[in-house]
């Protein structure tokens, strides 16, 4: 699908969103004209409001997005990117909390590299499962959400509680450990690194022939065994492994720059979210930046719409499901009409 195609669709598709939630909003006695006003100004009606609450919950959309992206280009479905966003934020707070002597940049790589390779190992039991018994990764790393929820509870009220043992959450990870911000904002470092890996993915897609053959093997696993001698199960196995750690990652830089300490319920459903922000981007890096903050908006919003207009945050939901709808639609209207 060309580049103009994917970007009319996705414009249409956040159109058709804004378009139900207005229907709804009448339907339901709001009105439309004040919620959508909450709405942008709950995104956008400040610097501070832009930065601290847009681009703050656009990170982890982004992150999760490009995680996403890399194993579907692959040919692999990893729809656990929540469950491995908890892990690696388990295993950045772990290394957090024990890094109150360490210099600032050591604590922070540390905590990243915890993370990281914390997605890395709760994607390994679905690669396995894959490559050795053919088992759908969609399967596997969407029920091993829900064991990474209550891994996550397990260690809050056992090994990483809080020293007092009273709450169900952990201490809070050193300040070291913790990422800087932007001054005068709560925009941290995650938010560079997000556009870091945004970039390198683009590269890797584009400008290497690892890339070219990672999607050679998605597009078309049979003709890239035959004709281009590609090890397919191997390339699937990188991919997932990677879109674990860089999953990871994301719950790593959401606690060293949002929460600072491990809690139950840390992630609102972003790595679901954040399929829709893949995507919405047709799959492409650098897309799935302004396709994150877009969504990043919404989530901002809803709490200044609700606050403003009295309209419920979930409201938000209506699009998002009507930007999944709408994207799907597109692709399968596509599949029919290619020979």
């Amino acid at each position: 699908m060309n580049r103009g195609l994917g970007a009319a669709i996705a414009l249409t598709a956040v159109g058709a969103g804004l378009l139900v939630l207005i229907l709804g909003l009448e339907a339901g006695g709001y009105p439309a004209g004040d919620a959508l006003g909450a709405l942008w100004h709950g995104a956008f009606g400040s610097w501070y409001a832009f930065t601290s609450s847009t681009l703050v919950r656009a990170t982890p959309l982004i992150i999760l997005g490009l995680a996403f992206a890399l194993a579907l280009q692959g040919g692999a479905l990893n729809i656990g990117a929540e469950g491995q966003f908890y892990a690696g934020a388990i295993g950045a707070t772990w290394i957090g909390v024990m890094a109150g002597s360490w210099p600032a940049p050591a604590a922070i790589a540390a905590s990243w590299a915890g993370a990281m390779v914390a997605g890395a190992l709760w994607i390994v039991v679905p690669v396995v499962l894959r490559l050795r018994f053919g088992v759908l990764e969609v399967i596997t790393t969407l029920l091993l959400n829900f064991v990474a929820e209550a891994l996550v509870s397990l260690m809050v009220q056992g090994p990483l509680q809080e020293h007092t043992h009273i709450y169900p959450q952990s201490d809070p990870i050193a300040a070291a450990a913790r990422l800087p911000t932007l001054p005068g904002t709560r925009l941290h470092l995650g938010f560079a690194a997000a556009l870091v890996i945004a970039a390198l993915l683009a590269l890797l897609f584009s400008r290497t022939v690892w890339g070219f053959r990672l999607r050679a093997a998605g597009l078309n696993p049979r003709a890239a065994l035959v004709s281009g001698r590609v090890d397919v199960p191997r390339l699937t196995a990188a991919a997932l492994l990677w879109s674990g750690a860089i999953a990871g990652l994301a719950g790593g830089i959401e606690v060293g720059g949002v929460s600072y300490a491990l809690y139950q319920n840390l992630s609102p459903g972003y790595g679901f979210t954040a399929i829709a922000v893949a995507l919405l981007a047709r799959l492409r890096p650098l897309w799935i930046v302004p396709c994150g903050i877009l969504f990043g908006a919404l989530e901002a919003g809803a709490g200044g719409m609700q606050r403003d207009a009295g309209v419920p945050a979930v409201a938000v939901y209506l699009v998002e499901a009507v930007i999944i709808i709408v994207v799907l639609l597109a692709d399968a209207a596509a599949r029919r009409k290619s020979p």
